[in-house]
């Protein structure tokens, strides 16, 4: 029998709502059946906790006397971009710091804050009439700024590569560094914890969906930047490669550094691990049936990153199941694996997601648009052209 947004809601607040991390009603649906699971269980929590490069947050420090229109900032020798008003801006995580380079980032910076640090702001500007100062040289924490909210391009992918390298060197990348002649597989999915492999067709996740960012509570704003909902899926409908992505906010105020954590990958550069988490409600036997899903049943592509190429060859898929015991094999080899995300948070994630809505009243919100759909677009390419498009 279906259920409505209403009624699960309805059940939240009244303190009657069964609610189940994905990696419970995975174990519940085994034991009784998909039909008695959904039947049961109003609402899953899902979890991820991976490094996510297309993040970062939006800062309104307010005005000095006299006023300046900010043109150049930097926050502890890392630059933000100037070209918002007079003082907003936007930092990135992934921006190296001027005089440490990669070793500090963008990302450290918005952990200095979270962690209730003085940061150093530094601006310049040419002046105008009615911003007539032309430097600033002082110091802020977070709860200084007027605004402070994380908005985050791409997170939470729907799935992702599994790396190796088939090259003679070791070579260092966003997915680690990959040793060579296939010496290691790295991955970064939660697997069947993974927020968009629960919800593969984007039938409850979408612009609007109240979920958990970085330790706040926040909302998707947008499809995320690279979301492709045409990529190779399998029987179940599970992307086998990176899928949908999501567009997340929140306010960076109410964020933890236990599930923000800057990070410098050797040779590559800053990026920052975020926690994501969406709950997702048990509509039908068929999103139960995909909430049921295990990483015996999920894949991900080994995709070859010694080639420098856009596209790289393909050489299989794996199961997460394979993945998390430790080995694969790839064109007849043996090859050790490790992850780069963490299961153990996306397990806490998943966790405190449940006690939001069984301990706080913590409600769903059905989506105000749906992301693209399944034939809907494609990602496009960027094609190096040696004169203007007509």
């Amino acid at each position: 029998m279906a259920k409505t947004w209403d009624e699960i809601n309805a059940r939240i607040a009244s303190g009657e709502a069964v609610v189940m991390t994905a990696e419970e009603f995975s174990a519940v649906a085994a034991d009784e059946g998909i039909s008695k699971a959904a039947k049961r269980v109003d609402v899953v929590t899902t979890g991820t906790f991976g490094p996510m490069c297309s993040s970062g947050v939006v800062l309104n420090f307010g005005h000095s006397d006299p006023p300046i229109r900010i043109g150049e900032i930097t926050l502890n020798d890392v630059e933000a971009y100037g070209g918002l008003a007079a003082v907003d801006t936007y930092l990135g995580v992934t921006q190296p710091s001027r005089t440490k380079g990669i070793e500090y980032g963008g990302a450290h910076v918005i952990e200095d804050l979270l962690r209730g640090k003085s940061v150093r702001l530094r601006a310049y500007s040419a002046g105008t009439d009615c911003y007539p100062r032309t430097e600033i040289d002082t110091w802020v924490t977070l709860e200084d700024l007027n605004q402070a909210y994380i908005f985050n391009p791409r997170n939470a992918y729907q799935n992702y590569a599994v790396a190796v390298n088939s090259g003679d060197q070791a070579i260092h990348t966003y997915l680690g560094t990959l040793l060579p002649r296939f010496g290691n597989a790295t991955y970064c999915s939660a697997g069947a914890l993974s927020p968009l492999l629960n919800d593969p067709t984007y039938r409850t996740i979408g612009v609007g969906s109240r979920i958990f960012v970085a330790g706040a509570p926040g909302y998707v704003a947008w499809e995320g930047t690279q979301h492709n909902p045409n990529q190779t899926r399998d029987e179940n409908g599970v992307p086998v490669a990176p899928a949908g992505t999501l567009a997340v906010i929140a306010d960076l105020k109410q964020a933890s550094p236990a599930f923000f954590s800057a990070a410098t990958f050797t040779g590559y550069g800053t990026s920052a691990f975020v926690g994501i988490g969406v709950p997702i409600p048990v509509l039908d036997e068929e999103i139960a049936a995909t909430l049921a899903l295990t990483d015996a049943d999920i894949s991900a592509t080994v995709i070859d990153y010694g080639v420098a190429r856009r596209s790289r060859p393909l050489l299989g898929r794996v199961t997460y199941a394979q993945l998390r015991s430790g080995e694969i094999e790839v064109e007849g080899k043996t090859v050790p694996t490790g992850p780069i995300s963490s299961l153990k948070q996306a397990r806490r994630i998943a966790t405190e997601l449940k006690s939001w809505i069984t301990e706080k009243g913590f409600t769903l919100q059905e989506p105000l648009q749906l992301l693209p759909q399944i034939g809907s677009q494609s990602v496009k390419p960027l094609e190096i052209r040696t004169g203007e498009v007509n």
